[in-house]
């Protein structure tokens, strides 16, 4: 007899299945088929000591990147890379590509040039290392993964949700500049994706924003300041911005062909002379009295009164009653010579001794102090300059470096400085052929959205808005360029905006000299369309406010601010009211500081505007220099007016330049008499008054490059600030 209760009689089987006991457990589902997965190489990790990184870590955060790395950070990188890449972190480029990644991210975290250990470290870190354990991504870009070594399918996720790729970028600071280095053989896209307008591509840069780099004599590069600037720094900043303009001088001089020796010299075998020079540092002078020297100093007052040569080892009394213009040419047609200068002299030293065994030092010892007896100098000019293109390192072309390193190529002459952002835009081997290439492209001829008055860049100096005749010429100026087809890209207007020093008790007070800039916003309101399509930059003058309100239009602190708000906002509303948006109007009306720098295109093009009587300066700081120094000539007759050193009627000794010379044209040869001259006369003096105008502005010229800054007077004579001087000012 069949069992009904099974489905199967032969084998016993029941016919519904017996429900499980809930107190046994479930049985576990069978493990899945055994696959074999390629598996990477595993990595032995290693002590990777922080000394046998620093030479990597150098090339990549401090040469590249213009990133100085501390001790603690040092160390982290180096027990991380040692950690994830193992042995193979130099031979496969692992360790390399580790810190290029970290050195990306840490700028696009906006953490400043100083790179240190810490919990910002630690979290780049963590990002690096965490995706290591991550599936390969094949659609992945090459910003945004990092693959540790050749042949590892793993790879590390750099991109935190929400961080996006500005800013991750090449140099320090070219966030502001938006450049798809991805696209340069492509100007078909470059031309439809950028702006046609050019003042798209203009920044003005405050001089308080300006990146404080200092020159690494040892290192021979500029290093990011370890110490953020500030208005009231440690009295040692007051002598570190001197020496800072020495070594920076220093480096460029020795740069010159004329000062560096040949390898191969033939001068004693052929007679000839040599034909470079050698400086010699005021301290090595000691017990070598009546020997030919090449110095190069700091001119200065001596407390005695008398002229003083200082460098970085000492100081020694000077005399220029017998001194010539060093390239050979005369005296009045080259630059001044002014006390706070750093000029080449070219002399002879003599030995004075004051008694029997005494060494011939100064009071202070000798070195570092004023050493005995005086340099006769013979000769004296200023350092060579140097073009812009030889000191970063780039081609004379400007399309393109010369060398991966970074140098200026013929011999090594080159500064070198090409990754170096000076300006906070960007350096020249980053965004340079990038931004010459568009500049090209928006403001050559040939382009057809850019016309010529396009181009043109208007400079409106000493603009005083409480003279009537001002603002007529001002608006006859508007009204040519409104006609136009198109505005300039810029105008630039300069101070004195009143010709008496606003606040300072002269007749300008501050209700006064806001309704100076209520005029003029009532002018500039009948020319909207030039409102809408320029920036308009304000540099203030020495009678602007607030610093003419404590200087009586005196020089006041270098650099200072700009026109205060609180004065100027009936401008602003002039702006909004043609049609400038409240978000453009920082590019569209700046108020800049007193000097500003004005940068197109990234660091291809610059200009310093700053508004300061430099030529009067340097007229009267002047000193004299080898016939203008004697007292008379050879038949006892006194030197002719501003050559010799002349007496007033009160004992002063007239500086130079401060009475008319033979040369000079005062104003009042040139006011009219009851006689009425004639027309050849008129001609010949309106020629010579401008000859001798161009004169004196190549003089001032030849003044300020070679000294590298504005301010090459004392701070007694232009006071400016310590952190600021040598970057700023």
């Amino acid at each position: 007899m069949n069992n009904p209760l099974s489905s199967s009689p032969a084998f016993g089987t029941p016919l519904h299945p017996l429900l499980p006991n809930p107190t046994q457990q479930p049985l576990r589902p069978l493990p899945p088929a055994f696959t074999v997965k390629p598996t990477t190489a595993p990595v032995l990790p290693i002590l990777l000591p922080p000394q046998t990184l620093r030479p990597v870590a150098f090339r990549v955060f401090t040469k590249k990147h213009n990133l100085q790395l501390q001790l603690s950070a040092l160390q982290s990188l180096a027990s991380f890379i040692g950690k994830n890449c193992g042995t193979g972190w130099r031979e496969e480029g692992t360790g390399e590509k580790v810190l290029e990644e970290v050195a990306r991210l840490w700028k696009a975290e906006n953490g400043g040039l100083l790179v240190e250990g810490g919990k910002r470290l630690e979290g780049i870190l963590g990002v690096v290392g965490g995706g290591r354990v991550g599936t390969a991504r094949t659609a992945a870009r090459r910003e945004g993964t990092f693959v540790f070594g050749a042949g590892n399918d793993s790879a590390v996720e750099l991109l935190r949700p929400g961080m996006e790729m500005e800013g991750r970028q090449d140099s320090f600071g070219i966030s502001n500049l938006t450049v798809d280095a991805d696209n340069d053989d492509n100007d078909d896209d470059d031309e439809t994706t950028t702006s046609t307008d050019p003042r798209q591509w203009l920044t003005v840069t405050s001089a308080f924003d300006l990146p404080r780099l200092t020159y690494d004599p040892e290192k021979k590069h500029f290093l990011p300041s370890p110490h953020p600037p500030c208005l009231f720094p440690p009295p040692s900043q007051k002598t570190q911005l001197f020496r800072e303009r020495y070594n920076i001088i220093h480096q460029r001089l020795l740069r010159n062909q004329a000062f560096q020796a040949p390898s191969f010299t033939t001068a004693k075998t052929t007679g000839e002379k040599t034909t470079h020079y050698k400086l010699t540092p005021i301290a090595n002078l000691l017990g070598r009295g009546s020997t030919a020297h090449l110095l190069l100093g700091l001119l200065v007052i001596a407390p005695t009164g008398t002229l003083a040569l200082n460098d970085l080892t000492g100081s020694i009394s000077l005399d220029l009653s017998h001194a010539q213009f060093l390239s050979g040419g005369k005296l009045e047609e080259g630059p001044f010579f002014c006390p706070g200068m750093i000029v080449l002299v070219d002399g002879v030293y003599e030995e004075s001794f004051s008694g029997a065994g005494s060494s011939g030092l100064g009071n202070t010892g000798g070195v570092g102090g004023t050493i005995g007896g005086r340099f006769l100098g013979f000769s004296i000019g200023v350092p060579p300059v140097e073009r812009r293109e030889v000191s970063l390192g780039i081609s004379s072309g400007g399309a393109g470096v010369k060398d991966d390193d970074g140098g200026g190529g013929g011999g090594g002459l080159g500064g070198g400085f090409g990754w170096t952002d000076f300006t906070g835009l960007g350096s020249e081997r980053a965004v340079g052929a990038k931004m010459r290439k568009l500049e090209s492209r928006l403001l050559s001829p040939e382009h057809s959205h850019t016309t010529p008055e396009r181009r043109k860049m208007v400079v409106l100096a000493e603009l005083t808005l409480d003279q009537p005749s001002t603002l007529a010429a001002l608006r006859m100026v508007l009204e040519r360029y409104a006609a136009a087809p198109e505005p300039p890209i810029a105008f630039l207007c300069m101070g004195n905006f009143s010709s008496q020093p606003a606040m300072a008790g002269a007749g300008t007070g501050s209700i006064e000299y806001k309704e100076l800039f209520d005029s003029l916003a009532a002018l500039l309101s009948q020319f909207p369309g030039l409102l809408t399509k320029s920036t308009w930059i304000f540099v203030p003058g020495d009678n602007d406010a607030w610093g003419s309100s404590f200087s009586a239009g005196a020089s006041g602190v270098w650099p200072r601010e700009g026109v205060p708000e609180l004065f100027t906002t009936r401008v602003t509303r002039a702006f909004v009211e043609a049609g400038v948006e409240r978000g453009a109007l920082g590019r569209s009306c700046v108020w800049g500081t007193n000097p500003v720098r004005v940068c197109a295109f990234g660091g291809a093009g610059e200009v310093v505007v700053a508004r300061d009587d430099v030529g009067g300066r340097l007229r009267r700081g002047a000193v004299r220099v080898g016939a203008a120094t004697a007292g008379g000539t050879e038949g006892g007759e006194t030197a002719a007016v501003g050559a010799g050193e002349e007496e007033g009627e009160d004992g002063d000794t007239v500086m130079s330049g401060a009475l008319p010379t033979t040369e000079d044209i005062s104003r009042d040869d040139l006011e009219t008499t009851d006689e009425t001259p004639a027309l050849e006369e008129t001609t010949t003096t309106t020629s010579a008054k401008q000859e001798y105008t161009t004169r004196l502005a190549k003089r001032t010229i030849l003044s300020l490059l070679p000294q590298s800054t504005l301010s090459p007077f004392p701070l007694s004579t232009r006071p400016v600030h310590w952190d600021y001087a040598t970057r700023g000012v």
